[in-house]
């Protein structure tokens, strides 16, 4: 164990522990406006809706899942985001509508769950946006505008289908109030030439009225009963040509919703169709997204084929007015898929969207420009993403991860990096002769493609058994050890740190041990708990954490006791030990620390930050830096002088850390964020 810094003894030589407001021994911090922090990637994530200005195609809007609107100028070749719709994280933008009689003017329906949504509009191109008072609260799914009539809209929410004649100042509820069958909208289709001919899909039945709304007619003949309608579209040449999906499939109607016939070519796991787009030039040409990827008719749904991996989730389809072989996907976890082949062949075309949820974040331990960032709920398109230049490119580096979520990053001393995700352990090894080793010098984008991840996952415990032997002619019971049979690990592993010649994990089977570099593991539950969800190592010192209790080794995680903790607690998400042998505790009631293992603690009071999720040391700034995941704010402290710094991000944080100087943190939505350098800290103590 290092000396621990003299400011501690003489406060500890005094008793001056839990009671004794250690903040006040220095100037409380200044409050003042800093260099914004900006979004760097990955890029990518979920994107759910296109939106074309009617008079430039090249000119789109996409809608997320966080309340983001992006905005492309060049045909989605690459975006920026526009504008955030609202303060609070979580909208998911389901529905753009550009208005035809003004391009400038911009309306999104949005949802949460079901108790909150509404409908915002912008009449300056998307810059600035206001709620519109007739909808606010009510989970919107749905927006359509009356191409004969732009000054008519329609909104699907919840509760049912509502009409606005004034450009949405004003709505009302044209379905039957309370009705039983009416709500829980997820699709409109307005007639091109008539907008009293509304169609209207639940999420049990489709709904036809042909009068403005005075009167309702179930056009289900035809359909499975009870299938979602998750989207409806009218042939804009042939207006009682209806195509509609659903849960069990796609149906076809060519008598305006009298009778729907089942489109045959599209498998039963494919049911779930979540958006059909009609080819603008070619009415024959329809495009199916669903949640087995992209299907394609080319003679008016006679046959589909299937034009991507299952694997691609379509929420929307935009097809290029000017270029029909222009084609864009809006997909779960790939962000938006271009094709400029009429959707034989995409790629991704996500520069500029960064909707990653980043669990894991690593910053080279030689190279301060290389990060390693670790998303969850991204599959095939998700793992982990490596940058070489300080977060301006990434790469993904997700070989042998098979889409499994990642919850940690660590690096060794030779420079390996380790991976803890949802099943299990896995080391990063370049593959022979091919890339760089990452940490000594990085890898190319070809030699990141080429690096393989290999999994670490094999736990051999030694079990000790009494047997009976004779001994000098008497018979005795002695102990011996065996090896237990060896097993996989395939929980979920939340912290890991592999810093030293042991390394150490958090899993949801308990605390492992390796001292062969993961070949092999030992451990499992510690004190009765497996739950654990940090770790902190110094040197054969260990201490880990779950969310009741601390419990710490000497000897290397050979033998493990109970630690003592500050009465106040009630809940611990963090420990950390500190270059100097500090060991410092995020919790739900803020930050504490310990110079003698647990035997005291003090409290770091009247840091304006509380539910403190994770702790990190910054080795170029000495310092120890603060998050909470109910924050945007991001704190420094520093160690000699218990004085801090703070910094307002203006995004969710889930992690912070150091990277030569600058701060990098990882965000709950947003994906990897870069801060300014130690230099332009927000706020300075001292």
């Amino acid at each position: 164990m290092k000396r621990p810094r003299l400011i501690f003894q003489n406060l500890l030589r005094f008793g001056l522990f839990l009671s004794f407001p250690l903040i006040a021994l220095f100037p409380a911090p200044g409050w003042s406006v800093a260099p914004a922090w900006t979004v760097a990637g990955p890029a990518g994530g979920d994107a759910r809706a296109f939106a074309a200005d009617p008079g430039d195609p090249n000119h789109l809007y996409l809608g997320t899942t966080n309340s983001w609107l992006y905005e492309s100028k060049n045909g989605g070749a690459s975006w920026s985001r526009l504008a955030k719709i609202d303060p609070a994280d979580g909208f998911v933008l389901d529905s753009v509508v550009v208005d035809e009689s003004n391009p400038a003017t911009l309306f999104v329906g949005a949802w949460k769950d079901s108790a909150d949504g509404g409908l915002w509009v912008s009449h300056d191109s998307g810059h600035a946006w206001t709620e519109m008072d007739g909808l606010k609260g009510q989970s919107i799914h749905a927006l359509a505008q009356a191409h004969s009539d732009p000054h008519i809209l329609f909104a699907g929410t919840l509760k049912g289908v509502y009409r606005s004649t004034d450009s949405g100042a004003a709505w009302e509820q044209i379905s039957p109030e309370g009705d039983r069958e009416i709500h829980e909208v997820e699709s409109l289709a307005v007639d091109p030439g008539n907008p009293d001919i509304v169609y209207a899909g639940t999420w049990h039945l489709p709904w036809k009225t042909t009068d403005g709304g005075k009167t309702w007619k179930s056009i289900k003949q035809g359909l499975i009963v009870d299938s979602d309608i998750f989207s409806i579209i009218i042939d804009p040449e042939h207006a009682r040509t209806v195509y509609l999906s659903a849960c069990s499939g796609i149906y076809k109607s060519e008598n305006g919703g009298l009778l729907f016939r089942k489109i045959q070519g599209i498998p039963s796991e494919a049911r779930r169709t979540r958006a059909l787009m009609q080819d603008p030039e070619d009415r024959e040409v329809v495009y199916a997204g669903t949640t087995e990827g992209l299907y394609k008719t080319e003679n008016g749904g006679r046959t589909f084929q299937r034009m991507t991996d299952s694997d691609v989730i379509v929420n929307a389809v935009y097809v290029d007015p000017r270029n029909q072989k222009h084609v864009l996907l809006a997909t779960d976890r790939g962000g938006v898929l271009a094709s400029a082949d009429g959707g034989v062949t995409f790629a991704q075309s996500n520069g500029g969207i960064s909707e990653r949820k980043v669990a894991a974040l690593l910053v080279d331990r030689s190279d301060p420009e290389r990060l390693y960032a670790g998303v969850v709920n991204d599959k095939s398109f998700g793992g982990v993403f490596e940058s070489n230049d300080g977060g301006a490119s990434w790469e993904q580096v997700g070989k042998g991860l098979d889409g499994r979520d990642v919850f940690a990053l660590a690096q060794t001393k030779d420079g390996t990096v380790v991976a803890g995700t949802n099943e299990g352990i896995f080391v990063l090894d370049p593959p022979s002769g091919d890339a760089a080793v990452p940490g000594a010098g990085g890898a190319s984008a070809a030699g990141a493609a080429a690096l393989q991840w290999e999994a670490k996952n094999t736990i051999a415990n030694t079990i000790v058994k009494t047997a009976t032997e004779k001994a000098n002619g008497e018979r005795v019971n002695v102990e011996k050890k065996e090896k237990a049979p060896e097993v996989e690990l395939a929980g979920r592993v939340d912290a890991l740190d592999v810093s030293g010649d042991v390394w150490a994990a958090s899993t949801d089977v308990g605390l492992l041990i390796s001292r062969d570099q993961g070949a092999t593991w030992q451990g499992g539950p510690v004190m009765g708990a497996s739950d654990y969800t940090s770790v902190t190592v110094d040197g054969n010192t260990m201490a880990a954490a779950h969310s009741g209790g601390v419990v710490l080794s000497t000897d290397g995680g050979l033998t493990w006791w109970p630690m003592g903790l500050p009465t106040m607690v009630t809940r611990i998400h963090s420990v950390l030990f500190s270059p100097d042998g500090m060991l410092w505790l995020g919790a739900r009631e803020g930050v504490y620390f310990s110079a003698d293992l647990g035997k005291s603690w003090m409290w770091f009071e009247r840091l304006p930050f509380r539910d403190v999720d994770d702790l990190s040391y910054d080795a170029k700034t000495h310092r120890i830096l603060v998050s909470s995941r109910a924050s945007d704010q991001v704190f420094a402290i520093d160690p000699k002088t218990q004085s801090w710094d703070w910094w307002q991000t203006g995004y969710q944080v889930a992690l912070i850390r150091g990277a030569g100087g600058r701060l990098v943190a990882a965000s709950l939505d947003d994906g990897v964020l870069v801060g300014p350098g130690a230099a332009a800290v927000e706020t300075g103590s001292q």
